[in-house]
């Protein structure tokens, strides 16, 4: 296995891909990409449709998916607000390469059986095929699809994020092999000698102590530790340091445990959702989650300090595995509001990733939402920078 990736920022979609297109096989030295993930900054909308095709020619026929981006990240850097595009190809000589596109009416019934997905995607789940996944936020359901694929696939890994720069129906693209399409989901599984570790940041640090749902409605929480959570917050308030203070007023979020069977909650093991509103005469929060009686909550806060932190931390956790095989290649789908508008400058989780975990052919883009598991289920995210590291399966 050999991964590679380059971005350009020459202004036409020909100079881009054909400079893109010569690093790549550059960099894999002769051997001949089998997968090419394309990001294409929004800046380029006008030449989409020629872009899969001048990429397959120059890449010798590779299985291609992509999109659009708000911006894009090739060769370890981040390009925002600038017209851009990055590619990142691997040369797999062990692994099947299955590439598909669906749409909402495409996907099975929710109680439909696993066969359903299998027969769908076009790979069993016995190879535990490992999947990356790009798809139009306006035109595809991308929580529900997850659920079937969990449910389908449960040991595989699910990563990618849902496309960017447009900013309504079909203003977007997304690639599958020649085709530029503008809606639905492409995606990519690969089987065989290959395993996709995962990052998932979501930049929040938590407030406050861990406490149980003791009763809840829907996405509603009605009580925490038998108190109502504006009562919770309001002590977790009186806690808190000045800035803190400031900072609960307007990026505070509920984190939601993942798994249920866990004495204690680290770092990491929980969802982070948005706070919808609050309740002031009954003392409750809704959430942008469903939620139980008896799961664990916490609160949480996020700001460009949290975030790094936050960061860090995992990539640090990720780096000091010793049961893993190196990564060979990585992709990176980071949040629209992280980035350059978050941290002040370019290239910070890019940087870190590199810091951390060691230097390795990095591509991606910024994304309308991140995808990837918390625990053993896939997620839809906001804030998020989800990593998804190659390497070999043995």
């Amino acid at each position: 296995m050999k991964w590679s990736s380059h971005v350009s920022e020459k202004k036409t979609a020909w100079e881009a891909v054909s400079e893109c297109a010569y690093e790549i096989n550059r960099q894999l030295a002769g051997e001949i990409p089998d997968l090419a993930i394309v990001f294409v900054s929004k800046h380029f909308a006008d030449e989409y449709g020629i872009i899969p095709s001048m990429v397959r020619d120059r890449l010798n026929g590779a299985s291609l998916i992509g999109c659009s981006a708000d911006g894009v990240i090739g060769g370890g850097h981040e390009v925002e607000g600038r017209p851009a595009l990055a590619i990142t190809a691997g040369f797999l000589p062990e692994v099947s390469v299955r590439t598909f596109h669906l749409r909402d009416r495409d996907l099975p019934d929710m109680d439909a059986p696993p066969s359903a997905w299998e027969e769908l995607i076009g790979v069993e789940a016995v190879k535990e095929p490992q999947f990356v996944i790009l798809a139009d936020p306006f035109s595809f359901h991308a929580e529900n699809f997850l659920l079937g694929m969990d449910y389908a696939y449960p040991n595989s890994v699910k990563i990618g994020g849902l496309a960017s720069g447009g900013a309504d129906a079909g203003s977007n693209a997304i690639y599958l092999g020649n085709d530029a399409l503008s809606s639905g989901l492409v995606g990519v599984a690969l089987s065989g000698n290959i395993m996709i570790d995962t990052v998932v940041a979501q930049g929040c640090r938590p407030v406050g102590r861990p406490m149980t749902i003791t009763r809840c409605q829907s996405n509603t929480v009605l009580e925490m530790d038998g108190l109502p959570p504006l009562q919770v917050l309001q002590n977790i308030f009186e806690s808190l340091n000045e800035s803190d203070k400031k900072l609960l007023q307007h990026s505070l979020f509920l984190g939601v445990g993942m798994d249920e069977l866990r004495d204690e909650h680290r770092h990491g093991d929980f969802l982070i959702r948005n706070l919808l509103g609050m309740d002031a005469k009954h003392g409750a929060i809704s959430v942008g989650a469903y939620l139980r009686e008896g799961q664990t909550v916490q609160f949480h806060l996020r700001d460009a300090q949290t975030s790094a932190e936050d960061l860090d931390l995992l990539l640090g956790q990720y780096a000091g595995q010793e049961e893993c095989l190196p990564g060979e290649g990585a992709v990176l789908f980071s949040c629209l509001g992280r980035g350059y508008d978050l941290y002040g400058r370019a290239d910070h989780d890019t940087n870190m990733f590199m810091s951390k975990v060691g230097a390795m052919p990095l591509g991606g883009f910024f994304c309308n939402g991140e995808i990837g598991p918390v625990g053993s289920t896939t997620y839809l995210h906001g804030y998020t920078s989800s990593f998804g590291i190659f390497r070999p399966a043995r």
